[in-house]
């Protein structure tokens, strides 16, 4: 089967995403499979404001795969198809089982999916050999006559239903003489142990019929021999049960050993590794464990999901992603330094680099957005995205070039946006109010200041300080006054949480063109910003509709001068 099956390509945004970020995703997982990648999957890795939500429902396109953390864990990279046996499963399965799959050790799981212990080969010796040899020792074993049936390949000739009970058994081999078998029977039957004796003889009629009179409790008859009706017939009267098989004596009493259940010898003493675990914190416990196979247990119920041999952790596979609408790892999901990047795909300055192991296809160049990227891919190969795609696309544009008035606007972005909406069958008019007016932040009924700083912030770090910068866009401010207060303290919450030196909001107008600056942090910075100053915290920045080529540059201009 296809290994790209079992490790998917997830295309993902930025952290907090917008509505480019979204459908840049959607969109170059849709090229990418048709493109050498049928394995790439559209992710996320935050909640979708409403605006977006509206965008998906009109593209008829599904939500991107959440996905938290690309952190290798002890779930992603376990190997979920194990090799393992159950508690009643036999020596001779076990046995088998380990040698066909060139195993040491294997897990022993019940059907429930529970963990009852590890076996090993040197375990499986103690179901053949006892520990302290004796007369009584060698001969006796524990085990069922369903089990000695199945591993013997026997036929019951007495009718009855094999018992799956474990039994202790003591083996006799018929092959002496009848005297000397006649008076080790007579011995058990005086002990009261008769039936607890499994005879084992060939096509010896006589030695059949002690057995039966005697009572044993089995009696295998080898070589495929079939005993007579007389015998047969007194044998269901005293209860001793017939087994048939092909195999020859010698054989048979080494493979009845090989019945034995291993729930016996199960080794109870080992390390496992929950879902979550790190590969870091795994490789830490395994060097300090003997252990060559670990059992992966489900942090919530406890059950086997998986199984990781020490070699697994050298080299493990990882997360691969390709990320689209940033190129750092301070905006990537939590975890991308330690997953395979495969691409990026952006339109933003080049931050604190995205190291790789290998090369990878590097895709940034200032257009106005990532969309647009990705609709120029399908457009320079001739083809034309599914209408829901073009969409996704369509809004993506309209989103980061504010309906292509940003400052950030290029003719390629009108370009592909005239391209798109044919393919996309919508209205551009119809389509762009509505898209502005759906999901209005500062408006809603129930207004959580915090979802609004979060809803599409980024965060940036300049001549050494880390500043976050939030934006929402509304068709008119009208409703800012009356959430400012909540705002900015959210935006203080926020700032001393993570320890930004400064921490904004831009609330930018789509139907004048301009913003409103909202900023807490050092005030030396807010000293030297370059726009209106309203108050204490509040800015009119006139003609500002950009958080990459306006806001950021100015904020960066004012830290330059500080320093």
């Amino acid at each position: 089967m296809n290994e790209c099956l079992f490790n998917p390509l997830y295309v993902i945004g930025h952290k907090n995403p917008d509505t480019d970020s979204i459908c840049a995703a959607i969109g170059n997982a849709a090229f990418l499979r048709k493109h050498g990648y049928p394995e790439a999957i559209a992710a996320r890795c935050g909640e979708l404001t409403q605006r977006i939500s509206w965008v998906l429902e009109q593209a008829g396109q599904p939500l991107p795969v959440l996905i938290r953390d690309a952190t290798p864990t002890a779930e992603s990279i376990c190997h979920n198809n194990m090799v393992s046996v159950l508690p009643d499963d036999t020596f001779l399965t076990t046995y088998r089982r380990m040698i066909e799959n060139n195993l040491d050790v294997i897990p022993v799981i019940d059907n429930a999916d529970n963990l009852h212990g590890l076996i090993r080969h040197f375990d499986l010796l103690n179901l053949l050999l006892p520990r302290q040899l004796s007369d009584d020792s060698v001969r006796t074993v524990v085990a069922s006559l369903d089990n000695i049936a199945r591993t013997i390949n026997a036929r019951c000739l007495t009718g009855e239903t094999l018992s799956t009970d474990d039994e202790e058994l003591y083996l006799l081999v018929g092959a002496s003489s009848e005297p000397s078998i006649r008076s080790r029977l007579a011995n058990y039957k005086r002990k009261g142990l008769a039936g607890k004796l499994c005879v084992i003889c060939g096509d010896r009629p006589n030695i059949q019929l002690f057995a039966v009179e005697y009572g044993v409790r089995a009696l295998v008859i080898t070589a495929e021999a079939h005993p007579t009706a007389d015998i047969r017939e007194a044998a269901q009267e005293s209860g001793t049960c017939i087994l048939s098989t092909p195999w020859d004596t010698s054989s048979v009493g080494q493979l009845i050993r090989c019945s034995r259940r291993v729930h016996d010898v199960v080794h109870r003493e080992f390390v496992t590794f929950s879902s979550t675990m790190t590969l870091t914190r795994m490789r830490q416990i395994a060097v300090q464990s003997r252990q060559s196979l670990f059992p992966v247990l489900c942090k919530h119920t406890n059950k086997v999901i998986g199984i990781i041999s020490q070699t697994d952790l050298v080299d493990p596979p990882r997360m691969r992603l390709a990320l689209v609408d940033h190129n750092e790892f301070g905006q990537a999901v939590d975890g991308a330094e330690e997953a395979e990047i495969v691409e990026v795909m952006d339109h933003h300055r080049l931050g604190t680099l995205i190291a790789t192991r290998e090369p990878i296809r590097f895709i940034n160049e200032p257009v106005g957005s990532t969309s647009t990227l990705v609709a120029r891919r399908f457009f320079h190969r001739d083809e034309k995205p599914e209408p829901g795609i073009a969409l996704c696309l369509c809004a993506g544009i309209l989103s980061d070039t504010i309906n292509l008035t940003s400052p950030t606007s290029t003719s390629i972005d009108r370009q592909m946006m005239e391209w798109l909406i044919p393919i996309a069958g919508i209205d551009p008019e119809k389509f762009t109010d509505e898209f502005f007016a759906t999901g209005s932040l500062l408006r809603g009924k129930d207004t959580d200041p915090y979802a609004i700083i979060q809803a599409d912030r980024k965060e940036f770090v300049e001549f050494g300080s880390r500043i976050s910068i939030s934006q929402v866009e509304e068709a008119g401010v009208y409703g800012f006054e009356a959430v400012r207060k909540k705002l900015q303290k959210a935006l203080e919450e926020l700032l001393q949480q993570g320890k930004y030196r400064l921490a904004c909001l831009l609330v930018t107008d789509i139907t004048s063109h301009d913003s409103l600056l909202l900023a807490v942090g050092d005030e030396a910075v807010l000293d030297k910003l370059e726009f209106k100053r309203q108050d204490d915290n509040l800015f009119l920045a006139k003609d500002v509709v950009s958080r990459k080529k306006q806001l950021f540059p100015a904020i960066s201009r004012a830290l330059k001068s500080i320093e």
